[in-house]
């Protein structure tokens, strides 16, 4: 009934039932900057309301208090749902479930939602205690009374990108680094990849960006936007350190081929430098969200802002672009796409 053969990943853009967020509450990850984290997220949670459920993870009670007082002034309470599942953060791309939709033709008792549950390690052991966000993905699909797949292999959601046609995205930095899976292989992990999300085409690439703590999550990279084209960020100063490994990746994009077509590769700007302290943050417009009927694109206040708004505008027409100011989020070392998890609708 649950064989991996019935199911696949669709494509962000697909329907989508909510997006899932867990709720900042750590201020140890975001060093001096807490403060701005929160008014980004109710934003970013107004824009999502607007055509879709919000489900949100809380710690307790009164956590989810603090929470429906932020949002009660911009988003209507029927279209919040509040969880009681506690996590160490905020990363709910990386800890939380995944989930994957039957395939037309499944047997009829198929269950039209999965929820995959990967191992979790904090990207390599990092950040620990990471016990709550270990148990998060588990306690979501309780929550919607969906079956769990539980798979043997590290994996955040965040070093994945698919176009729910078969083809997935990912880099070499991550997903072959020691720290996730030791005993596997290349060839090792494509097999896992294949199976989880119903894929058989996979793209590497290889590093990504400077202050990237997740050792080269592909949403900081590299996105589809169709089924067969995607968007790159690229760097042309050649001084900045983002310089080389981003045209060493838009160079591999090139000789991509996706169901026998050319990848199709539109170029997306990189943010001027952005740094807490001396320590230069993974600021990348690539940490968009898409959702039902807008696109949350992270912005830094910097001159290359609107052409962002401009390439994203272009390649997503039916939706909105909805820019919300992610100064304070990328100082804990993610953004938009980081903190999003969707929920797609049922077939």
């Amino acid at each position: 009934m649950l064989d991996p053969q019935h199911y696949r990943m669709p494509a962000e853009w697909a329907p989508h039932a909510a997006t899932w967020l867990s709720w900042p509450h750590n201020r140890d990850t975001w060093p001096g900057c807490f403060d701005g984290v929160e008014p980004a997220m109710v934003e970013a949670a107004a824009a999502l309301a607007e055509s879709e459920l919000v489900r949100i993870n809380v710690l307790d009670e009164a956590h989810e208090a603090h929470v429906r007082r932020l949002l009660d002034p911009r988003v209507p309470p029927e279209r919040v749902e509040f969880h009681l599942i506690p996590t160490n953060d905020a990363w709910v791309r990386d800890h939380g479930a995944i989930f994957v939709t039957r395939r037309p033709g499944a047997p009829a008792g198929a269950p039209a939602l999965l929820a995959l549950d990967f191992e979790y390690n904090a990207w390599g052991g990092k950040y620990p205690p990471f016990d709550l966000d270990r148990l998060a993905a588990a306690r979501m699909a309780q929550a919607l009374g969906v079956p769990v797949a539980r798979r043997d292999i590290v994996l955040e959601g965040g070093s994945v990108d698919v176009n729910g046609a078969g083809a997935l995205l990912t880099t070499e930095q991550c997903l072959l680094n020691p720290n996730r899976n030791p005993s596997l292989d290349r060839r090792g992990i494509e097999a896992h990849l294949a199976s989880a999300f119903g894929v058989d085409e996979i793209v590497w690439l290889g590093d990504g960006i400077e202050g990237d703590d997740t050792d080269g999550h592909v949403d900081d990279l590299t996105r589809f936007v169709d089924e067969r084209t995607v968007v790159t960020v690229v760097e042309p100063n050649a001084k900045d350190p983002n310089h080389a490994p981003l045209a060493a990746n838009r160079e591999r994009l090139a000789s991509v081929r996706i169901g026998g077509v050319p990848l199709r590769v539109v170029e997306l700007p990189m943010p001027e430098p952005l740094r807490n302290g001396g320590e230069r943050l993974p600021a990348s417009y690539a940490n968009f969200y898409v959702a039902n009927e807008v696109v949350l694109l992270p912005v830094f206040r910097c001159a290359k802002d609107g052409e962002a708004e401009d390439v994203l505008g272009a390649a997503f027409p039916g939706r909105r672009i909805v820019p919300i100011d992610c100064r304070a989020l990328v100082g804990g070392l993610g953004a938009l796409h980081c903190l999003t998890q969707q929920v797609p609708a049922a077939p």
